[in-house]
């Protein structure tokens, strides 16, 4: 099936050629002025002169920066987190254009993992975009095992989310074709400044309660050395029986010295840990009886992570360079029962499996950019280098299978019957070149991987080696039709490595994942309107997709051969104040993004990929007036489907399976509302807000193919209260 549109060279300059002439109207409608006209040339010399080197783009993300960048981009930030009612990332994100969350889920379904996907991939445990914090990627290892099943952060901690889903590809990687995530850690105070907070989810179902504490604390002396801590939690009961025990601490500490004016120096210590109960998939017949019942009263999963950033800066009008080396020491496991799919028995035995894993990664990356006037243009240079290296101990041990409810099985032996370690040297290298020219940027770029990965399986000795040697050029063009109008194309290539699971599988013939991205839209913010519009188009030569474990066959991966990801994501705000002076304080905001990714080859060839919504809109007001503050939601997505595997069957599954596995997903539709008040200095300015998630208690449910298959609900109406000082 071929795409409806495809951004050819031919495509980007007529769309550039068109955005040029609609300018030319504006220009002159302009009305004539008293000053002297300046020449051309002078003209150009004085905006050149004006031009400061940018550097690293994702450092201090704001929304001026979302205007320049030549891609679809959002950020939001930390007032918004407060008046969604997010208590984690993943509310937050839905908010967010092409932008897809999956409820947690199989085994990812605990509050330590983290399920994204964007443009129609993959979601379970977020494995195509490349996440940071603060510039230091989140996964344990990001070559050889980029899932999120422990996503070592907590909303508390976070000023802003920066979500870069086009034009990213040549300075970061290598899980990049669902581009690139970074959540920005609060920064240190140019004063002394302290808070602490707290917000409480209380489900309707159940009456359960879980618990967000928050504090802060923090400052910069005289001498220009300044400090942090930060601390962020979840403690509590989720909304489903076994989703208990839910214990999470998310401690920083940053520290930052400035040399000089143009010199600085920075680091930053990390510790997360987290244990939860995941409550498991659950049968057609289950379901129907009680959607919130769990029958996996033993699986769990925990994660623990310390790392450490150290980074040096030099900024001044010209050039910029930095140096940022980080060292990460993660250790994650798991919990899950599984029956013995060769039994006829009813109940069928089950047995209980561990996946104790530990990785570390250590990373040193410099980056160095350099602005160039010239009498008409300017070009900034910016080359980066990256070498990693990471470490891999990945065991699985189980018991012997036993009778459903007869005994405890954390008591029972548990031997080790799998033991792989693995490996990987990588080295990248970029160069891209800003040049501003007129109207006119145009950024030129290649990024080069040079990848060594390998797995020994310590059991029977075998050691598999993989490499790749991979160029991965990009173009970006951006129009600057006035300040507040931006119109952009852009092209590029997105390389995603063999992961050590797969290299472990290499005997199936698996191949590593290669994607070309194209996109054209436009920003703009103006007379209190602001929004985006993008197209996109992704072409995989041969996805890769897990296979689950739900027909019998073990879970593995598989090559889908071609698929495509196509589709637009738009975004639009007002502010009414700018409208009329009455109507300050009110505000509204509306996205919508259609998604259409399809298998374009094998027994499914024109069909859809699984677990994502064509359809995808969010709208919501806000309405502030004195101290109070109103604010209404809405998310809403169409179906997705669970067709089963189509490397082993011909049958497109839409009606749903007895272990509630596969089957058409119904899409469905959300309202949260929330009521703010801040008592103001007098107070120390505590602010106090209730809200409801859910509120007409909509009954929704997703599905997992995985080793903890079946139906899982979602959110029931949820009531939350929060709470906060700052001093």
């Amino acid at each position: 099936m071929q795409p409806a549109f495809r951004l050819t060279g031919g495509a980007i300059g007529a769309a550039l050629l068109f955005a040029q002439f609609a300018a030319m109207p504006a220009r002159a409608a302009e009305p004539a002025s008293a000053t002297p006209v300046i020449p051309a040339a002078a003209s150009a010399e004085a905006t050149l002169n004006t031009v400061t080197v940018v550097g690293n783009w994702l450092e201090n993300a704001n929304e001026a920066k979302v205007l320049e960048h030549p891609g679809a981009r959002t950020i939001v930030d930390r007032e918004t987190f407060a008046e969604a009612g997010a208590n984690n990332v993943r509310e937050v994100l839905r908010r967010i254009p092409g932008v897809q969350v999956q409820e947690n889920n199989g085994t990812g379904g605990s509050d330590v993992s983290l399920n994204v996907g964007v443009r129609g991939l993959a979601s379970r445990l977020s494995p195509r975009s490349t996440i940071l914090m603060d510039g230091v990627p989140l996964a344990v290892a990001p070559y050889g095992q980029p899932q999120l099943s422990m996503a070592p952060l907590s909303l508390g901690n976070l000023e802003t989310i920066d979500v870069v889903r086009g034009a990213g590809s040549v300075r970061y990687g290598p899980q990049n074709v669902g581009g690139i995530i970074n959540f920005v850690t609060r920064p240190i105070p140019t004063t002394f400044a302290a808070d602490a907070s707290v917000s409480t989810d209380i489900y309707s179902h159940g009456g359960n309660v879980k618990t967000n504490p928050t504090a802060f604390i923090g400052g910069t002396n005289a001498q220009g050395l300044g400090g942090a801590l930060l601390y962020s939690g979840i403690h509590g009961n989720g909304y489903r029986a076994s989703n208990d025990h839910v214990n999470i601490d998310d401690l920083l500490l940053k520290g930052a010295y400035r040399i000089s004016k143009t010199d600085s120096l920075s680091a930053a210590f990390h510790y997360y840990e987290g244990t939860a109960g995941m409550p498991g998939g659950l049968t057609t017949a289950q379901y129907a009886a009680d959607p919130f019942q769990s029958v996996r009263p033993y699986d769990n999963f925990s994660g623990r992570r310390h790392d450490f950033s150290l980074k040096y800066s030099h900024n001044d009008a010209d050039r910029k360079f930095e140096v940022l080396t980080y060292y990460t020491d993660s250790f994650r496991g798991s919990n899950i029962e599984q029956e013995d799919v060769r039994s006829n028995a009813d109940p069928r035995p089950l047995r209980l499996t561990a996946a104790p894993r530990n990785y570390h990664t250590f990373a040193i990356e410099p980056r160095y950019s350099q602005l160039f006037r010239g009498d008409s243009m300017s070009h900034e240079v910016s080359v980066g280098y990256r070498f990693l290296r990471e470490a891999s101990d990945e065991q699985a041990a189980r018991t012997a299978f036993y009778p459903p409810g007869s005994l405890d099985p954390t008591t029972l032996p548990s031997p080790v019957y799998q033991w792989r370690t693995g490996g990987t040297t990588a080295n990248a290298v970029y160069i891209d070149d800003t040049i501003n020219v007129g109207n006119w940027t145009i950024t030129p770029g290649l990024r080069y991987e040079f990848i060594r990965s390998y797995v020994t399986d310590n059991f029977s000795g075998v050691r598999r080696d993989v490499s790749s040697n991979e160029p991965l050029p990009s173009l970006a063009v951006m129009y600057h039709v006035s300040d507040q109008w931006k119109l952009f194309a852009n092209a590029g290539v997105s390389f995603g490595p063999l992961q050590y699971f797969q290299i472990a599988q290499t005997t199936n013939g698996l191949t590593p994942e290669k994607a070309k991205t194209y996109e054209i839209g436009t920003h703009f913010n103006a007379n209190g309107w602001g929004g985006e519009l993008t197209l996109f188009n992704i072409d995989f030569d041969d996805e890769l997709q897990l296979r689950g474990a739900t027909g019998g066959s073990p879970e593995a991966w598989t090559n889908l051969g071609a698929t495509t990801h196509r589709g637009v994501e738009s975004s639009l705000r007002y502010d009414f104040g700018a409208l009329d002076k009455s109507l300050m304080g009110l505000s509204a905001y509306a996205t919508y993004t259609y998604t259409e990714a399809t298998y374009n080859q094998g027994n499914f060839a024109g069909r859809d990929l699984p677990f994502y919504s064509r359809h995808v809109a969010t709208v919501g007001m806000r309405y502030a007036r004195n101290r109070w503050s109103f604010n209404l939601d809405g998310f809403a997505q169409s179906k997705q489907h669970s067709p089963g595997d189509p490397s082993n069957s011909t049958t497109y599954q839409t009606a749903e399976s007895a272990n509630g596995a596969l089957g058409d997903i119904p899409g469905y539709a959300l309202m949260n509302l929330r009521v703010g008040y801040d008592f103001g200095k007098a107070a120390q300015n505590l602010k106090l807000a209730v809200g409801v998630k859910n509120v007409l208690d909509k009954r929704y449910f997703t599905r997992s193919t995985d080793n903890n298959a079946g139906k899982y609900v979602g959110m029931p109406r949820t009531f939350y209260i929060q709470a906060s000082l700052a001093y």
